[in-house]
């Protein structure tokens, strides 16, 4: 039976919309403060140079820019920094795969290896140009072409005297301090699968190679997208230590920025081919994304 005594009362007022979203709306707010620091220190440069970039000091709108830098070869620019980007990636993921699979067993040493293996990442970028300078020097010798002669291999090799030796100094240089870093990315991937997969695959007669192909791969995919985002990011990206190694030969996109923002040409042309290279790693992020999220 209904009660009587409430029917002369006014009904409860409503809560605000603040309250009856909050747990929804409290998240949000903690967020906002990156969010902010991360739009006021990334995109709103990012979005001003691509402005700057159809500027000159007397035209609003112009394709100049990027004509110029194309006369002044744009093209090779372009290819240099993806073949440098590409020769890392795999060589970090080939590296760290076998070294991720070495560190997921359990062997006396495991931890000094470990050590080893991620101590790199933590060596100065100057310091690892400068030591790697030194392995391949643009003079010829160095102590890389030292243990070629161990092997017989005694002619003087000048590493800077064509583009592709000198990428591959600096791949081979970037590889040995960030490896550890997809090292680190994927030894996580390689806890998150459980050691029953491995031991029913053993039970149908699945040897190493086909469980590191049906177990071990999609079990560490998410992870491997992961370890590609930050890494081809940084390498389409990589500056400091290119510099220090080649300085200005063979051309690569960061470099060249550099170069021009610190000369003559001013800062549209540089903003021009910043963002051609904003193009290039929006473009890469989005088939990473795109081909990591396919079944």
């Amino acid at each position: 039976m209904a009660d009587h005594r409430d029917e002369g009362r006014p009904p409860a007022p409503v809560a605000g919309y603040l309250r009856r979203h909050r747990e929804q709306l409290l998240p949000v707010l903690f967020v906002l403060p990156a969010l902010a620091y991360v739009g006021y220190f990334a995109f709103y440069p990012a979005i001003d140079a691509v402005v700057l970039s159809f500027q000159t000091p007397i035209l609003s709108f112009t394709f100049y820019n990027y004509q110029a830098n194309v006369n002044l070869g744009l093209y090779t620019w372009i290819a240099n920094t993806f073949w440098l980007t590409l020769g890392a990636l795999a060589l970090q993921f080939g590296l760290a795969l076998g070294i991720a699979s070495i560190v997921n067993r359990n062997f006396r040493g495991k931890r000094i290896f470990a050590t080893i293996a991620i101590l790199p990442i933590g060596i100065s970028t100057v310091v690892a140009g400068y030591a790697f300078s030194t392995i391949f020097p643009g003079s010829g010798g160095g102590y890389a072409a030292s243990v070629l002669s161990v092997v017989g291999y005694h002619e003087t090799i000048y590493w800077l005297q064509t583009p592709a030796k000198a990428l591959l100094a600096v791949i081979i240089a970037d590889s040995w301090k960030n490896t550890a870093l997809v090292v680190i990315i994927l030894v996580a991937g390689y806890a998150s699968i459980p050691s029953t997969l491995y031991q029913a695959a053993a039970i149908d007669g699945a040897g190493p190679l086909r469980q590191f192909r049906y177990v071990t791969l999609p079990g560490i995919r998410g992870f491997i997208v992961i370890a590609l985002l930050i890494r081809g990011a940084q390498e389409f990206n990589i500056f400091q230590l290119a510099l220090e190694m080649i300085g200005q030969y063979p051309q690569l996109l960061t470099v060249q920025i550099y170069v021009l923002y610190t000369s003559g040409e001013g800062i549209y042309l540089a903003s021009a081919v910043a963002s051609v290279l904003l193009g290039i790693v929006s473009v890469f992020i989005l088939v990473v994304l795109l081909l990591g999220t396919r079944q």
